[in-house]
């Protein structure tokens, strides 16, 4: 036998052989009643038996059960050293927060459990088959943690800790769909940036830089290996993950500054010492979830989210965790019509002018701070709940006086020179520093049924004098992302021309994320003029006229299914207004405008050249079938089971050989 599988199957150390059959067992013995052992499943009681069985003191097991439920990955040394790395830095330490918030309730005589759901990365799949897995995953995820959460049928509350972009909504929604007890959501944070080097955003466009030679293979080596300059949190833009992180406050999910907090440190640990106590004080009060998440937190969370300038993700999942919760899905109209009543407030990585890192948006105030003016301005529904059993008038009243506040902003200044009210502005100087609405849902002959642009993240220096963006070009089509980046990296798109990427959406690719293209183009040096159009969607931190959840999706065979190479395409997007049309007008030298384009389009087939990824996942089919039909992509690309019973029984029917 040769050395290795030796070494394999045995490792040679006899000692190993000694192996105990009893032990003695905990001392001591449960706090049982004669009630209980007449009443109570035999599950509750054989829990306790467990309880005592892991360590947990005996005499203390009648407290109040507690699940801390987190998406935490990877396996860290007490020194903090990987023994085995997580998925991504978003994860990698929020352990920590389990731990902290578990040590506390402890001390308050509660029993803590902890269970865990990890999470991938949408930054490490980016152009990679893995992207496929990653919207679906949100859904599997939700799903998972609500079984969790029933599985300790004695718990009676909830802590949830969550970072990324689809771990912490689908946290979000595993709450949502979990109302009737006591839940504290407490967000993961954020990685700090490098003292000298890229945002790690920016710094995921370095092949593309390299390839037009804008950079040098020395330069995309150092930058690479310290954009994530802090081990843990999520990334330092205002992404899916941030934007998360901020609109689970603005639903009133986490106590009141909890968002955006620097990863590790003690301010961040604070966080869930206090939410460990705040869900206890929901649960003695006899407050649970569906007190807090109402149809006006969701009114909130629409409002913070245009204030902020959050990612278009959120479009999605906003919608999921309305739909959970038992609300309302917001529609196109109540996305239109609250991006037209609030102006974007937040300067934060990628939307500019300056684009703070999120980090320093938490240092001027984070959350609190923009509903302090959104509530000056009668926008924001404050007698709404928040995590700490007040309303948000309460705790805007506190937020308003507090050392906290005052504490935080001094230091931004004097640590960073940076004056909070350039971070977070008012309305007034937010209009006078050009910043607009956030998103815009462009219609058209390409796009019927809606589209999506984050209209207040064009480049200001391609927009029209009268805040109107406007682009006439020719059509590249695309039907896989890797052709569309192989065209970008080899020089094969230029300046004036239309990119239009199909077969991307859920039926073709999960709806994957773009980001390899939209980050190319923000940071190519001829990237702002060139315009996108996807049936996929689109990093949070994407900018540019980048144009996408088109409906229908090419595969289902929407409009864009019918688009040619040479086709010419007018977008116009009004960034005051919050309208926008995507239309086919010409192809070549000929234009005929949208109303003959239309009919251009009717009498075409579609492209003989589509189909689904080659690589797409049988899970990722199934999950592209079940959320069509619960209301597809604009109803949060949820399962709606009775929806789902429906069609499977009308199909049944269609298909029994008894059928006419």
């Amino acid at each position: 036998m040769n050395e290795t599988l030796a070494r394999i199957l045995d490792s040679g150390d006899r000692a190993l052989f000694d192996v105990p059959s009893k032990a003695k067992g905990p001392a001591g013995a449960l706090p049982l009643t004669p009630q209980m052992l007449v009443d109570r499943p035999s599950g509750d009681i054989f829990g306790w038996t467990m309880n005592a069985g892991m360590g947990w003191e005996p005499s203390r097991l009648g407290g109040a059960e507690v699940l801390i439920l987190s998406t935490h990955g990877g396996l860290r040394a007490p020194d903090g050293t990987p023994i085995a790395l997580g998925y991504h830095s978003g994860h990698w330490e929020v352990n920590l927060l389990v731990e902290a918030a578990a040590r506390e309730l402890a001390a308050l005589g509660a029993v803590p459990f902890a269970g865990y759901c990890t999470d991938p990365c949408d930054g490490r799949t980016q152009g990679t088959t893995g992207m496929f897995d990653s919207l679906p995953y949100r859904n599997d995820a939700a799903t998972v943690m609500r079984r969790l959460i029933r599985s300790l049928p004695t718990r009676r509350g909830v802590v949830g800790v969550a970072t990324c972009d689809k771990g912490l909504p689908a946290m979000m929604m595993a709450l949502a769909g979990s109302p009737g007890m006591p839940s504290v959501l407490v967000p993961g944070g954020v990685t700090l940036l490098a003292e000298e080097g890229e945002d790690s955003g920016k710094v995921q466009s370095i092949g593309a830089r390299f390839a037009h030679g804008e950079i040098t293979l020395d330069y995309a080596a150092e930058v690479g290996c310290r954009a994530c300059a802090s081990p843990g949190g999520g990334c330092q833009f205002l992404g899916t993950a941030a934007t998360s992180q901020v609109v689970g406050e603005a639903l009133g999910m986490s106590l009141p500054h909890s968002a955006l907090a620097p990863s590790g440190h003690p301010i961040w640990r604070d966080m869930a010492v206090r939410s460990a106590r705040a869900v206890l004080a929901l649960e003695s009060r006899g407050f649970v979830l569906r007190n807090i998440v109402t149809q006006d937190s969701i009114e909130n969370a629409l409002a913070v989210h245009a204030a902020f300038g959050g990612s278009t993700n959120l479009i999605l999942h906003l919608s999921a965790i309305a739909f959970h919760a038992g609300l309302k899905r917001p529609t196109i109209d109540d996305w239109n019509r609250v991006n037209r009543q609030i102006p974007r407030l937040v300067d934060a990585l990628p939307n500019g002018p300056v684009s703070y890192p999120t980090v320093q948006v938490f240092l001027a105030g984070g959350v609190p701070e923009v509903m302090l003016h959104l509530r000056r301005a009668g926008l924001l529904k404050t007698s709404a709940l928040n995590a700490s059993g007040e309303s948000m008038d309460t705790t805007l009243d506190w937020w308003e006086q507090s050392e906290r506040r005052s504490a935080l902003r001094k230091l931004l200044l004097e640590r960073d020179g940076i004056d909070a009210g350039t971070v977070i502005m008012s309305p007034d100087a937010a209009r006078k520093n050009g910043l607009t609405s956030t998103v815009c849902f462009p219609a058209g002959n390409i796009a019927p049924g809606g589209s999506v642009v984050k209209s207040t993240a064009i480049d200001p220096s391609v927009v029209d004098s009268d805040g109107v963006y406007r682009k006439r070009g020719p059509a590249r089509v695309f039907t896989t992302e890797s052709a569309a980046v192989r065209a970008v990296k080899d020089g094969a798109i230029q300046a004036g021309e239309i990119m239009v990427l199909m077969c991307r959406g859920p039926m073709g690719s999960g709806m994957e994320e773009t980001f390899q293209i939209t980050s190319a183009l923000k940071y190519l040096s001829f990237g702002k003029h060139v315009a996108l159009l996807t049936d996929a969607r689109f990093s949070g931190v994407s900018t540019g006229a980048c144009i996408g959840h088109i409906t229908p999706e090419a595969l289902a065979g929407g409009p864009l299914s019918k688009i040619l190479d040479g086709d010419l395409i007018e977008i116009i997007i009004d960034r005051k207004t919050q309208q926008g049309s995507v239309n086919l007008v010409g192809h070549g030298d000929e234009v005929f405008g949208a109303v003959f384009g239309t009919e251009v389009l009717d009498g075409r087939s579609p492209r003989p050249d589509l189909k689904p990824d080659d690589q797409l996942p049988a899970d990722t089919r199934l999950w592209a079938a079940l959320q069509d039909v619960s209301g597809g992509t604009w109803g949060g690309s949820v399962y709606d089971v009775d929806r789902i019973i429906e069609v499977l029984e009308a199909g049944k029917r269609a298909l029994s050989p008894s059928a006419p």
